[in-house]
């Protein structure tokens, strides 16, 4: 069922909330005011919003039917709590948060004043643009909410091109953990290792990985950990153990993430019985002794090892899963 037209309007002029404002403006809801403070904010929001007025945060609570709260997680409860006192937020209201992490506690402020909550978080990084709009298609929202509010926040999902996964409120957490291991970290990930192909001399480490990336990632969708190749799960220890000791060398601050991933690879092909116990056992005391107290010191950083850039700058990781 679609939802009537409704006044909207968000608190957060971010990555987020500029976006999700546009594509419910393309739905044919009303954009009545947006509140940001910075200069980027203010940019963004003409860009996407053009004709929306930008106010405080009280006078765009008190001119919607629906509230978007897309402010980072840690001022989510501090935000709701002020315009529930100040009265900005009124009985019948319905006020969505977009945080992964927070359910509907955190808007217990709103709820104690007659409004609705409702916790819609979109499963997608943003870049702030109109590139996102088209990205929503298809993207699920982790929902948090109460039966009454089910089927509107179903609608508004539907309304931003997406999907929704019902999520209960003691495992928000946990579902915005899922996300931000396999996104945020994913992101290091790659980054580390394109550092590793700089120092054995490439020069455009993003083209070398993106086949081999693309390939295991859909291969790691569509399969799991039937997707695992690679010298963990062949068991070939020698050549992990030249892995160590080249990085050792060569890009030592990457050891300890290499090392953690490695013996996370390793419980999982030894749980499926693809990698016989002494085997390993054997492996697992390769990666242990990399890092042992009485290995070589390692550095953190290794500031004499060239890192891929994009237009002269360090690749930025914000505007990631949130």
């Amino acid at each position: 069922m679609k939802t009537a037209p409704l006044r909207v309007g968000v608190v957060g002029a971010g990555r987020v909330g500029a976006v999700l404002a546009a594509a419910l403006r393309a739905a044919g809801h009303e954009i009545v005011a947006i509140a940001g403070e910075s200069e980027a904010s203010r940019a963004r929001a003409a860009a996407l919003l053009p004709g929306v007025e930008i106010a405080k945060p009280s006078a765009v609570a008190r001119a919607c039917d629906l509230l978007l709260l897309t402010v980072p997680d840690d001022m989510l409860a501090n935000v709701a709590e002020m315009l529930s006192a100040s009265g900005a937020i009124h009985a019948g209201q319905y006020v969505a948060h977009t945080s992964g992490r927070h359910g509907l506690a955190v808007l217990e402020p709103v709820r104690a004043v007659g409004a609705h909550p409702l916790a819609v978080h979109p499963a997608m990084t943003f870049t702030g643009t109109e590139l996102d709009l088209s990205r929503l298609s298809g993207c699920v929202f982790g929902v948090t909410a109460e039966a009454d509010e089910r089927a509107l926040a179903e609608s508004l999902v539907a309304d931003l091109g997406g999907r929704p996964m019902w999520v209960p409120e003691d495992r928000r957490t946990l579902y915005h953990a899922g996300l931000a291991h396999g996104a945020n970290h994913l992101v290091t990930l790659v980054a580390e290792a394109m550092e590793m192909l700089v120092a054995a001399g490439g020069d455009n480490p993003a083209d070398t990985l993106r086949p081999l990336l693309e390939a295991a990632l859909d291969n790691a969708l569509r399969k799991g950990d039937a997707a695992l190749t690679g010298p963990i799960v062949r068991g070939d220890v020698e050549t992990v153990r030249a892995h160590l000791a080249d990085l050792t060398q060569n890009a030592p601050h990457t050891l300890p993430s290499y090392v953690a991933m490695a013996h996370a690879t390793l419980d999982r092909a030894a749980a499926d019985g693809r990698l016989m116990p002494l085997r390993a056992a054997k492996m697992s005391q390769v990666l242990d002794s990399a890092l042992a107290p009485n290995s070589a010191q390692l550095p953190t950083a290794r500031p004499d090892v060239a890192r891929p850039t994009q237009g002269g700058e360090r690749w930025a990781t914000d505007g990631m899963i949130s």
